[in-house]
């Protein structure tokens, strides 16, 4: 009998195989309603699917003919919702614990993820923690910013003790920016996390800049076009925008002033300044079309937690002005793409306007450097964050391969 005592055994190893995690996303707005919270968490949902992650979509009804979609590695679950006042474009997701219960205990997900925290993400957390499963969340709206602009200042208080308590009860809570993180935990939010908002940099590209689109505006090769793109609403400070506009005037006649988006405030700013361009509702290549045609812009926001507008804007190569918060705050380089105001000093918008307007070779400049500074802010990036944040959540692995370990905070 030979003796294999002294014989070498190779024990080679096999690496596990890439997860596949079963995905409940919970929120109160998707496509084709038309804002930040839907438009980015759509991609996100593609991207995790491009993962090899299976996504159940919990969100409400739009319509009457709403139907739930039901493809490979993807299926909705539709709820009952109502109009949001003063959005009644938007719904708002009632609740429904019973019913998620009975959905997840039919078919129990790894791990629930709640986008929005109405009365629906509210039934979904209640839902998960009594099937025991592992929660994460997002904090993609300051509501309790917005208060102050209707009227109801007085629910401040109440809307951050429940958001407070909305995502403390969750394992983690994603935010875009460090200074969102910053301020989070200073009110004493709990374990959050910063991943960063994907931009689509084929579609928002200098190169979808059009002569023709900016004739249609009154525009010429000298002119200096600014552009603001968002809802026509209150919270989004629209008044600054119009100072500044005006204070570019007084130095150079031909500065146009162009309004993408739509909402309640349309008219009034229409009565104030009638000889700006209002588009109107815009989508896809066509928005795109607007940020590229433009040579500036304007965000005057301060309830934003990141304004998704600021970095499209940036990646079709237009300089932002705009006060020092949420995006702006980490993608805007004083002086290099953009211009960054101490918050809530208007005047301090009003002046930089007007420089820029008396020296448009400035802008130019920061044009030159704006798409530079988001290139990397690809979507498939931000999943793979994403991903990290979720296996990390459920447990698998405790040491994942470097070779696709993403990074949890930017």
């Amino acid at each position: 009998m030979p003796d294999t005592s002294a014989e070498t055994i190779l024990v080679e190893a096999f690496p596990a195989a890439r997860p596949s995690l079963r995905l409940a996303v919970v929120t109160e707005t998707w496509p084709p309603e038309i804002n930040g919270v839907s438009l980015t968490l759509s991609r996100l949902v593609q991207g995790l699917r491009a993962r090899n992650h299976e996504v159940q979509l919990v969100r409400p009804r739009q319509t009457r003919e709403d139907a739930a979609r039901s493809d490979p590695g993807f299926h909705e679950v539709l709820m009952r919702g109502m109009p949001i006042p003063r959005y009644p474009e938007l719904k708002l997701g009632l609740p429904g614990k019973g019913a998620l219960v009975r959905a997840w205990t039919l078919r129990r997900p790894d791990l629930v993820h709640i986008a929005t925290e109405g009365p629906l993400g509210w039934s979904a957390l209640q839902a998960a923690r009594r099937l025991r499963l592992p929660v994460t969340s997002d904090f993609r709206t300051n509501f309790h910013a917005y208060s102050q602009h209707y009227g109801v200042g007085w629910l401040k208080t109440p809307i951050v003790a429940y958001l407070r308590k909305f995502h403390n009860l969750t394992r983690c809570t994603m935010v875009p920016t460090q200074s969102l993180r910053a301020e989070l935990q200073a009110i004493g939010f709990r374990n959050v996390s910063v991943v960063a908002r994907g931009v689509d940099t084929q579609r928002f590209n200098p190169a979808r800049r059009s002569a023709e689109l900016r004739a249609s505006w009154g525009a010429g090769d000298g002119s200096l076009v600014m552009v603001a793109v968002g809802r026509l609403a209150a919270e989004k400070n629209l008044g600054v925008v119009l100072q500044a506009y005006e204070a570019m005037r007084a130095q150079n006649p031909d500065v146009k002033l162009v309004f993408v988006g739509d909402g309640p405030q349309r008219a009034a700013l229409r009565q104030r300044c009638p000889e700006a361009v209002f588009a109107g509702m815009r989508r896809d290549e066509d928005l795109a079309a607007h940020y590229a045609s433009a040579d500036l812009f304007a965000f005057a926001s301060l309830t934003e937690t990141f304004g998704n507008v600021t970095i499209e804007a940036l990646a079709s190569g237009l300089p932002v002005l705009a006060f020092d918060t949420a995006a702006a705050g980490d993608w805007v380089r004083g002086g290099h793409n953009g211009w960054l105001l101490p918050v809530d000093d208007e005047a301090a918008f009003a002046r930089q306007a007007a420089l820029l307007a008396r020296d448009p070779a400035l802008v130019r400049a920061a044009a030159s450097q704006a798409r530079a500074q988001v290139a990397a802010l690809d979507w498939r990036h931000i999943a793979g964050q994403v991903e990290g944040i979720f296996l990390q959540t459920v447990g698998w692995p405790h040491a994942l391969p470097d070779s696709w370990s993403p990074s949890l905070a930017l």
